[in-house]
């Protein structure tokens, strides 16, 4: 498991860029309102990574990708509220920067979307 969540570790990094790029481009540069910007952000990310995650981490062979994604895709909206609301909670009631918010709430949502995809999305493989 652990192996697992190192792969799963490295392949978040590389969301990472994902998410604040497209965040970043859509707050500061074109202007989007700041939480669907985080959304938009976070989601392209999902996607990126649960197709790293099939490949890289976790090997999945199920054939229905389909529901597989949508699995993955799911978990990530759940992770998607626990982030826009810590990222609501630090912003608003302790003024704290944006995007150091943003992160914290990344590094929170990353325990919770590992173990469901574990459990739920990749259960299966071992």
């Amino acid at each position: 498991m652990w192996e697992k969540f190192f792969k799963f570790g490295i392949v978040g990094f590389s969301g990472i860029f994902v998410d604040f790029g497209i965040t970043y481009l859509l707050k500061e540069k074109l202007k989007v309102q700041k939480y669907l910007s985080n959304a938009i952000g976070l989601l392209s990310a999902a996607t990126s990574n649960y197709f790293l995650n099939r490949v890289w981490t976790f090997q999945s062979s199920n054939p229905n990708v389909a529901v597989e994604y949508t699995e993955f895709i799911l978990i990530s909206l759940v992770g998607l509220a626990i982030n826009t609301l810590i990222l609501w909670f630090l912003v608003t009631r302790f003024k704290m920067n944006f995007y150091l918010s943003k992160a914290i709430g990344i590094i929170v949502v990353m325990l919770w979307n590992f173990f469901a995809n574990l459990m739920i999305t990749f259960s299966g493989v071992r």
